[in-house]
């Protein structure tokens, strides 16, 4: 595989639990029918990338199977990296049968991509085995049905690592991928998670996105707000796109609550608040500082400033806090009406540890309550 370039560094991509368990499959059922694993599994990816992958923990015995190929994630931080994922082949009635065994989670919960109570192996992945299974079977002139079942190594204690649990899924890892490849670092798969997780919600029936960029907003919705964090989603940098799924899943009304640091942008349209791509923080209070009068020394000091909180300090000290606030909360409700075009409501709060709450939309309060109530 090709590498990627990302931040002026070379990382190298994997493949997913789904590619390896569609190799191991293809392993499993060669040596179930012919006696002997092949030495090497050339897997094309639905990505169109062709994977070259060893074979591991070879068993056979009467009537079944097993082969394994171990997780590769490439330069991604991935908890599954370096495990191996097991998969045994014996005969069985029509067509080829999927289960989950040992270390693949059940799913419990209705709005994942799985239903409830089947083996949390997502459909790109059961589609990727199955074509798999089926090339060995038509290469060895079988005819008839295959069951597999496809193990994780330690996946049960890999998963308390996850946010399997917070989905619904139990008892082990989840066997993912769309394109079977890990791109690393990958920002695709953060906003992944946040469309499962929201999508999840809706089907438990809650019908308000109650969203917080990371762990700062979920700690001040807990200790400040009273909120419920089990109905809180994450959504990382990622804010409009969490914005634009959060409608697109069906919610009318959407809470967001995170730290100045973060939410200050918005002022200014940034919708992906990560410093790399977008900062911005001191020329917003310093743009609207001006616009509220300040003088060219509370200016200087707003553009020096290091943190939000430093701003919040100049801005008290020169007697601007709640004018400037009041500018900044205006221009980020006006900035979230834009990006949403009437597909839903979005109510905000604003806060730093050493200022507390900072700004809220109107209707801010009014939601937090509905959403203590269920």
């Amino acid at each position: 595989m090709d590498d990627v370039y990302k931040d002026h560094k070379r990382l190298r991509r994997g493949y997913t639990t789904g590619s390896c368990a569609a190799a191991a499959a293809q392993a499993a059922v060669y040596l179930l029918l012919r006696g002997s694993a092949p030495p090497e599994i050339r897997l094309r990816t639905p990505k169109g990338v062709e994977l070259r992958l060893t074979p591991e923990a070879a068993r056979r015995a009467n009537g079944w199977a097993e082969c394994a190929v171990r997780k590769d994630s490439g330069d991604d931080p991935d908890v599954t990296n370096g495990i191996r994922i097991f998969v045994s082949a014996e005969p069985a009635g029509d067509g080829i049968q999927i289960q989950g065994g040992d270390g693949v989670g059940q799913v419990t919960r209705p709005g994942l991509a799985v239903p409830v109570g089947q083996a949390a192996i997502n459909p790109g992945p059961r589609a990727q085995i199955t074509a798999a299974a089926a090339q060995a079977a038509r290469d060895c002139g079988y005819t008839g049905g295959l069951k597999l079942v496809v193990s994780a190594e330690n996946g049960a204690e890999i998963a308390r690592k996850t946010y399997n649990s917070h989905l619904g899924v139990v008892g082990g890892i989840s066997i993912l991928g769309t394109s079977g490849i890990v791109e690393p670092m990958s920002e695709q798969a953060l906003m992944d998670t946040t469309h499962v997780e929201l999508d999840s919600a809706f089907a438990a029936g809650q019908r308000i996105a109650f969203l917080c960029p990371g762990n700062y907003g979920a700690g001040f919705a807990r200790e400040a707000l009273g909120l419920d964090l089990d109905r809180a989603v994450k959504c990382s940098n990622f804010i409009g796109d969490a914005l634009d799924y959060a409608a697109f899943a069906g919610f009318a009304d959407i809470l967001l609550v995170g730290h100045a640091g973060k939410l200050v942008k918005l002022a200014a349209g940034v919708m992906n608040t990560h410093s790399s791509v977008a900062d911005g923080r001191q020329e917003i209070f310093t743009a609207h500082a001006a616009l509220c009068g300040a003088p060219p020394a509370v200016l200087e000091g707003l553009m020096a400033a290091v943190t939000v909180d430093a701003c919040i300090d100049l801005l008290e000290g020169a007697g601007l806090r709640q004018a400037v606030l009041a500018r900044i909360g205006a221009a980020i409700e006006a900035r979230l009406r834009a990006r949403m075009r009437g597909a839903a409501r979005v109510e905000y709060l604003m806060f730093t540890h050493a200022h507390g709450l900072l700004a809220q939309s109107a209707g801010a309060a009014a939601l937090c309550q509905k959403l203590k109530q269920g």
